[in-house]
């Protein structure tokens, strides 16, 4: 039972074993683990609830206010003794140039968004095999800051009570930041460490710099989270440290996605197999 027969040459049936050709498929939480192709429709609502629940999140945590401006205190204080508490000399020496530090507030107040979906775009149209897990870096980046933000409220330099800082967007009346306006109370204003400014911007430099094949696109890459940390300093709404805060939990990110698909991003395959089999891709025998 279990063998099959076969006739010899000579007419004798001898018991060969059975061989199974066809593997098992996979369990639900490999294929979870196996990077697939991306559906348009299922990352749209994906991200679209996704930021509702980190807005509602962040916006639900308690604005404590008096610990918020204890712990940013303290935070100048600590960068006074490691010689670093540097962002007043730049807020004030951009203040004092409106053009630029008008770009800056609209930079603060746009480019966060813009760019991170641009990338998420162009991941979904040209890197698909690497889509799912590059965006799982930074769903968990924000997840963990999002834990941040409970356990420790910090108020940004410019609400700080006699710090000298200048509040740019308030001076200068930038239309669109969530801390100026009506906007200012759909937020919470405490809720600086740790900066996602500084978390995406990396994760969005990271990615270009690692998949993008022209040169100068990667180093376009990798000025933007530069810039974005003088924006951030300039405009007083963080300190240096927020963007520890915001590398620490990228690195979280890639921990959690280098676990789930036992690989780093970039690393994986370009593309992956649709459901008719490979598309836009050559088959495996080619590849």
């Amino acid at each position: 039972m279990g063998e099959s027969t076969v006739t010899s040459l000579e007419g004798r049936e001898e018991a060969l074993p059975h061989t199974v050709t066809a593997s098992a498929p996979p369990g639900p939480l490999r294929r979870l683990r196996t990077p697939g192709r991306p559906r348009f429709w299922f990352e749209i609502l994906l991200i679209a609830v996704s930021y509702w629940t980190y807005s509602l999140i962040r916006n639900a945590v308690p604005e404590q206010r008096h610990e918020a401006l204890r712990n940013a205190d303290w935070i100048w204080k600590a960068e006074h003794t490691l010689g670093i508490a540097v962002e007043q000399s730049v807020n004030h020496a951009v203040n004092s140039v409106t053009w630029l530090v008008v770009g800056m507030n609209y930079y603060y107040a746009t480019l966060h968004f813009v760019v991170t979906l641009g990338v998420l775009v162009w991941l979904f149209r040209f890197h698909p095999g690497r889509y799912a897990a590059t965006r799982l870096v930074l769903f968990a980046t924000t997840g963990v800051a999002l834990v941040g933000y409970y356990l420790y409220p910090l108020a940004p330099p410019r609400l700080m009570n006699g710090a000298g800082f200048v509040d740019t967007v308030v001076v200068h009346q930038t239309w669109g930041s969530m801390a100026s306006g009506d906007l200012k109370n759909m937020s919470n204003q405490y809720a600086a460490m740790p900066s996602m400014h500084i978390g995406w911007s990396l994760w969005c430099g990271l990615t270009i710099f690692a998949l993008a094949a022209l040169p100068w696109v990667r180093i376009l890459g990798l000025l933007y989270p530069a810039a974005t940390l003088v924006v951030i300093v300039a405009t007083a709404n963080h300190f240096w440290l927020d963007a520890v805060g915001g590398l620490l939990c990228l690195a979280f990110g890639y921990a959690v996605a280098g676990l789930w698909y036992g690989a780093l991003p970039h690393t994986l395959p370009r593309r992956v197999p649709g459901r008719g089999g490979f598309r836009g891709a050559r088959p495996p025998a080619e590849a």
